[in-house]
């Protein structure tokens, strides 16, 4: 499908030659040239946003003062918070958020027939790919069988959710689907789909190139701005808007520039690097920016080391970490396999366009900060978040002022293990696993832990045997070069066997511990931990039996498999003996840079790439044999407890209604600071007393099949149960319980679902309160929908993370912030106070409004709060109910 773009007669529309390709493009300098202001000076990241400015300039949706506006942000210094209607190229989706996506187009279908409309008009405008990567779970671990296993499991309990996408591959244009085993999905669109330049066909019939951009459904799609790709998360409700031709609303943002200069010493990693970035920028505080590095450094910074930093803006909270185009660029597209006359254009265009970070690369900034890279040491991070930064040598210290601090629980007690001569305690390390598409696509960290299994396996170490050890690449192609390297046999050795290509661990699928071991954890009320390479370790995602997780390096993930514990200075003890009892240190079995170097550069090929990804939306023989229907409307089955059609659309007219005001709400929740999404929705298993699982009881499905609450996503029933309910959430209207619980209407504790089930019985609405940075993490449109669903109409806190909040006006839900200095504590607030909220029937952009609320002795407090809001457009997202029936309306009424 033709994209559509501005006038072919722009002034800013010139042609590119670039050997024997020729090509339009929209030109920067062309603007300057045409009066429209100079844009010299601005950042890469928001020369690509104003590229967009350029291509899609109509006079109505885009129009010239929004082309001016970026002239002004570099005069004003770096800022300029106009509203634009921005529109990415393409859309990634992985099967957790992509499955509830593809169930609401499918619904969106039968929606707009009763409308009187289209089912065909329901269809992606841009480029969908959805990469199914994850739903595999560790269950069997530490053997030669373990993938097999694990991918035969994989499929017995999602060929539902399989089925049905493969039916959303043939019935929707423009949506393609990467089948299990092939990798995560940021790592295939950094290592595959991405072109940092994309060229396309318009609707004139000519050829126009331009910046490769994306939107994805997951938070970690920030990973291929490593490869001057500018993208970041969004919801999936937001995502679909995209997908249906809905361009993004959002304020041309600020942007940090993050200046690296020095280099790496001698035993650090990228991981390492990336863990410093994390927490200088949650200090420096840049949620809703763009963050742009820039410097000397970058020229001995790998493309693998940028993709780790530009994969955690979440963890750091910027919407984007963002590398221009430069030659390292140019040498990743070359090794991963591209052809050769798309890495000519991209340097071409690069350059023409103003791109290229050069010797002379000087933009203006919002806002700079610095860090030499040589003053990195080896960290980790933990307990809770990803930007509790701890060096290597302090860990020892830091977990024990952990334990004693936020855990409260002492150091030293041990528990026996049934049937084991070992006895478990606080610190020690029951999962180590080097997963997630952060670390595992960067080459050099796994060379580095392949050449660490290497040594410490010649020296006769091995893994402590209460650790559940597992390998998963975000992509075959780590496999083929460990191969190559021959280090794979040396992780297998210490039972870091391939699991399977996929999230795995990082997003909750860690798989069971032992038994044993679990009942000794429960039985002394231990502080089990987690080591792992990925970029979250939020309280209760990794594993139910942890309660402490830390991130780091693939290297250190095997390191720590061999300590056994947290307990431990790493950095300075042994972590065993060797064959002939002596002590063996960390610095006798840490690889050099110039080992790691040597490897990388013998092993990590072009033709490796070109091989791994020659058949990439193939899949094997079980996702060849998934067998589907042609049909253009979805067949929901009745029966199916992983996919069913959502009440979004019941009862719906064809005309939007009106806000109004909140009156007389009961309070569901009070809710503390970094309230996640995994908080909200978690991803991860369930056990059979919660309210989801006592739904699939009743359905006859046995524990054994539950699964997790991230594959269900496709079925609203289980995922309204599980909202709030991840089992470390604590809501402040009760003392100290840990769970999803409230008060429902008679005061007594209940679960959250069956309180707000109540509560709509008696049609009373419901609000949240929380504090700061409400719904960090995930980009989990679940967590918005979730929340509506209960009935809950407003959430107050004294700040939101960027997806969670666009995700709540998504689905109609209003979000507030306290002001003047008020905040649930001040407040004095029990959860036994009414709250209404006026000024809504006529609500504009980021208004103040007031909120009166009544307490429990009858009293009442008068305050304001700030309606979140933020755009014009947003005000009819929320009178249509939310952006999908916003989307739905305009479609029909264009039938």
């Amino acid at each position: 499908m033709p994209i559509t773009v501005g006038h072919d007669t722009s002034k800013t529309r010139k042609s590119l030659s670039v050997g024997a390709q020729s090509v339009d493009y929209y030109s920067i300098p062309a603007a300057t040239a045409a009066g429209l202001g100079d844009f010299a000076k601005l950042p890469a990241a928001l020369k690509v946003v104003l590229e967009n400015m350029l291509r899609f300039e109509d006079g109505k949706t885009v129009t010239t003062d929004d082309i001016k506006a970026f002239a002004e942000w570099a005069s004003k210094g770096g800022k300029n918070p106009r509203e634009i209607a921005y529109r990415p190229a393409r859309v990634l989706l992985q099967d957790f958020t992509g499955v509830p996506a593809v169930v609401d187009l499918a619904a969106m279908r039968d929606a707009i027939i009763s409308l009187g409309g289209d089912a065909e008009k329901i269809n992606p405008l841009n480029p969908v790919d959805l990469v199914i990567d994850h739903s595999v779970m560790i269950d069997e671990f530490g053997n030669p069988r373990a993938f097999q296993m694990n991918v035969d499991r994989e499929y017995e309990r999602n060929m539902e959710r399989y089925t049905f996408l493969k039916w959303g591959q043939k019935a929707f244009n423009n949506f393609r689907v990467v089948p299990p085993g092939t990798g995560i999905c940021h790592q295939v669109n950094l290592e595959y789909l991405a072109q940092t330049v994309w060229t396309d066909t318009d609707q004139h019939g000519k050829e126009v190139a331009y910046p490769d951009t994306l939107v994805g459904t997951d938070s970690h799609t920030t990973m291929v701005n490593g490869a001057a790709v500018l993208g970041w998360g969004v919801g999936g409700i937001e995502a679909e808007a995209a997908m249906l031709g809905q361009p993004i609303s959002m304020l041309i943002p600020e942007v940090v520039g993050f200046e690296l200069t020095g280099t790496m010493m001698e035993g650090t990693t990228g991981t390492d690097l990336v863990l410093k970035v994390v927490e200088m920028l949650r200090a420096k505080g840049v949620v809703g920016k763009f963050v742009e590095f820039y410097g000397e450094g970058l020229d001995r910074l790998p493309l693998a080391d940028r993709a780790t930093i530009g994969n955690m803006a979440p963890e750091y909270g910027a919407t984007c970490g963002f590398f221009p185009i430069d030659n390292e660029t140019l040498r990743y597209l070359r090794t991963t396999g591209r052809d050769e006359d798309r890495i000519a254009l991209v340097e071409a265009y690069a350059k023409e366009n103003g791109l290229w970070r050069g010797d002379d690369y000087a933009p203006i900034y919002t806002d700079t900060l610095h860090l030499d890279m040589g003053t990195i040491v080896p960290a980790i991070s933990g307990p809770k978040r990803p930007q509790d930064y701890v060096a290597l040598d302090q860990g020892q210290i830091a977990f024990r002022k952990e334990m004693e601090e936020t855990f409260k629980r002492p150091m030293g007690k041990e528990v026996a293990v049934a049937g084991e001569d070992y006895t478990m305690e606080s610190g020690k390390v029951v999962i180590a696993s080097i997963t997630s598409c952060t670390n595992t696509s960067n080459p050099y960290v796994m060379i580095g832990a392949g050449l660490v299994a290497r040594k410490a396996h010649e020296l006769g170490l091995n893994r402590k045997p209460w650790v559940k050890t597992s390998l998963a690449p975000g992509s075959q192609v780590v496999s083929a070069y460990l191969e190559a390297a021959g280090l794979q046999d040396d992780l297998d050795a210490l039972g870091f066997n391939l699991v399977g290509y996929g999230c795995t661990t990082c997003i909750g699928n860690s798989g069971p511990i032992q038994k044993e071991l679990s009942d000794a954890i429960a039985e002394g009320d231990l502080v089990a931990t987690s080591v792992l390479s990925g970029n979250r370790n939020f309280e209760g995602r990794i594993s139910p039996d942890v309660r402490a997780n830390y991130l780091a390096s693939p290297p250190l993930v095997v390191a720590y498999a061999l300590a056994g514990t947290l307990d431990i200075n790493l950095a300075k003890d042994p972590i065993g003996q060797d064959k002939d009892g002596n002590d063996v240190f960390l610095k006798d079995i840490w690889p050099s840079t110039q080992e790691i170097a040597e490897l990388v550069e013998q092993t990590v090929t072009r033709e490796a790439f070109q091989t791994k990804y020659a058949d990439v939306f193939k899949g094997d023989d079980k996702w060849q044999g998934v067998s589907t229907t042609d049909s253009k409307v979805y067949d929901w089955p009745v029966s199916s407890t992983y996919v069913q059609n959502p009440p979004y659309f019941q009862g719906m007219g064809k005309e939007p209604g009106t806000i109004s005001n909140i009156e007389n709400a009961s309070v569901l929740a009070i809710l503390g600071d970094m309230i996640t999404t995994d908080h909200i929705s978690p991803a991860g298993s369930f056990k059979e007393t919660t309210p989801a699982g006592q739904y699939l009881i009743e359905r006859q499905v046995p524990v054994r099949e539950f699964n997790s609450y991230g594959s269900r996503r496709g079925n609203h029933e289980v995922m309204m149960r599980g909202t709030f309910a991840n089992i470390r959430i604590k809501n402040e209207m009760l003392d100290g319980v840990e769970g999803g619980y409230t008060k429902g209407p008679d005061g007594k504790q209940t679960s959250i679902y069956d309180a707000a089930m109540a509560y709509q019985d008696a049609g009373t609405p419901l609000v949240i309160f929380g504090g700061e940075q409400y719904g960090a993490g995930s980009s989990r449109d679940w967590a918005a929908k979730g929340t509506a669903l209960l009935g809950v109409k407003a959430v107050i806190a004294e700040s939101f993370e960027r997806i969670h909040r666009s995700n709540l006006v998504g689905m109609g839900v209003i979000p507030f912030e306290f002001t003047g200095g008020d905040t649930r504590k001040s407040l004095g607030l029990t959860g036994e106070e009414t709250v209404s909220i006026a000024g809504l029937d006529t609500i504009q952009p980021l208004q103040e409004v007031p909120c009166t609320i009544t307490m429990a002795d009858g009293s009442v407090k008068e305050i304001t709060l700030k309606c979140r809001i933020d755009t014009a457009i947003e005000i009819e997202y929320i009178e249509h109910g939310g952006v999908l029936h916003y989307v739905l309306r305009n479609l029909a009424q264009a039938a």
